[in-house]
């Protein structure tokens, strides 16, 4: 998102309170890549109408995963017990990798309160992500 008159745009706030805790990248298409624990994560901003502007993160918790039912059903527990988002199985052919996707308004929070919410998904993200992995 652009900056607008208020300060900083939502995708440059998100960059400055991560990059005190973990590796931030800036791309291209105002768009960031975050390095947390293990995991890779992708995060837009989006304005979805006039004064709520969202948050959407696609964390990477494990890729590359032989496909098994023991793999559908451990991703289908930490789904049903997950508080954050939802987490997937994105098959291909014989390999697989989990996906945690989430989307929450992020526009008003404080840069505080933004810092809180993103390390507590990025950090139950990244225990999935542990878990799965074994």
């Amino acid at each position: 998102m652009p900056d607008d008159d208020n300060g900083p745009g939502l995708i440059a706030r998100t960059a400055a309170v991560l990059s005190t805790q973990m590796s931030v990248q800036a791309g291209e298409d105002d768009s960031l890549t975050v390095y947390h624990q293990g995991t890779v994560v992708s995060i837009r901003a989006l304005a979805l109408a006039p004064g709520l502007e969202v948050l959407s993160l696609t964390q990477v918790l494990a890729w590359d995963l032989p496909v098994t039912e023991q793999l559908r059903s451990d991703v289908e527990a930490a789904s049903s017990a997950s508080n954050f988002g939802t987490i997937k199985l994105a098959v291909n052919e014989v390999t697989a990798d989990v996906l945690l996707h989430y989307t929450f308004p992020a526009s008003t929070l404080s840069d505080e309160a933004l810092a809180t919410m993103l390390l507590m998904v990025l950090g139950a993200g990244a225990d999935v992500g542990v878990s799965i992995r074994g």
